[in-house]
């Protein structure tokens, strides 16, 4: 009898969605350029194998893949090059992974003032947003987000695993309508509040845990800490604005992408919103790099590194 996928997300199994293919079985015997499909296969299966054996190095075909770049055998055309650059040092990350996203306007709004933000990027973009989802073992959205925008947060524009869907609830006000809970392509994980008084889910893939919670919701480190402890060690803070603020405010994100697009909004909600600042000394700088995204321009900040 196979578990359901609440019984595996309850005993904190990496569940499975996504069939890839056999790991050194994906290039064909002979290439002459790597292309971005080859690329992204690679991508998977090293992330495969860094969560399987923390590998330190991952190999195949005329590819080997490390946490501080790649090499190949053979030429890699442009897009395979800009993916491999953008992406390696995430599926080889060794270990725990908090990395963020927002994807917002030239004056730095995700939404217009009413709430409407689809779609601020274009599908290059939106594909990156779900390349990150493949990568990943969990997908983190705040109540407002969940309630408002009601995504799937499923990896759908490209193939791969698709990773377990959280949603901070701490006051309990997600309706039961939502696709996060409704819908069963992916588990959720449902974190609510202690004292909230809200019915049990009673879909098979949802689970839901209880957390302490103060005036501002839960405590980030505590998240990533629960997440952790069920083997969803890498995470994808993906919105909103407010729920990424807190996460990079508190200081427990390892990287941030931001997906700028060629866009003026001139008012509307801003993607970043934390605890003003006197003086510009007092800013982050963080390590950064960019890659395009269609028209977009990805900024990947390395949160580590100042």
């Amino acid at each position: 009898m196979v578990p359901s996928w609440h019984a595996l997300l309850r005993r904190g199994g990496l569940r499975m969605m996504f069939a890839l293919p056999r790991p050194g079985a994906l290039m064909p015997p002979t290439l002459d350029t790597l292309d971005q499909t080859m690329a992204w296969r690679a991508l998977c299966g090293a992330r495969e194998s860094v969560t399987r054996s923390q590998a330190s190095v991952y190999r195949e075909g005329p590819l080997r893949l490390m946490a501080s770049g790649w090499t190949s055998d053979i030429p890699a055309n442009d897009e395979a090059r800009e993916l491999l650059d953008n992406l390696t040092p995430l599926a080889m990350h060794p270990g725990r992974l908090a990395l963020a996203q927002l994807g917002q306007s030239l004056d730095g709004r995700i939404a217009t003032e009413s709430g409407h933000s689809h779609y601020i990027n274009g599908l290059e973009s939106r594909t990156h947003l779900h390349r990150l989802r493949a990568l990943v073992d969990a997908v983190v959205v705040g109540a407002g987000t969940a309630s408002e925008d009601d995504p799937l947060l499923t990896v759908r524009h490209v193939s791969g695993r698709q990773p377990v869907r959280v949603i901070l609830d701490p006051r309990g006000r997600v309706p039961t309508t939502s696709r996060l809970l409704g819908e069963a392509q992916a588990p959720c994980l449902h974190l609510v509040g202690e004292q909230v008084d809200i019915a049990q889910p009673t879909a098979d893939h949802v689970t839901r845990l209880r957390l302490p919670a103060g005036t501002s919701g839960f405590t980030p480190a505590t998240v990533l800490d629960v997440l952790a402890a069920r083997g969803l060690q890498r995470v994808l803070i993906e919105g909103g604005g407010i729920t990424v603020s807190r996460f990079l405010e508190a200081g427990v994100l390892d990287r941030l992408h931001l997906l700028v697009a060629p866009l003026l909004i001139g008012s509307g909600r801003p993607g970043l919103a934390m605890t003003p600042i006197a003086t510009l000394d007092q800013a982050r700088r963080p390590v950064a790099r960019t890659f395009r995204c269609g028209d977009d321009t990805l900024f990947d900040l390395d949160l580590t590194r100042t």
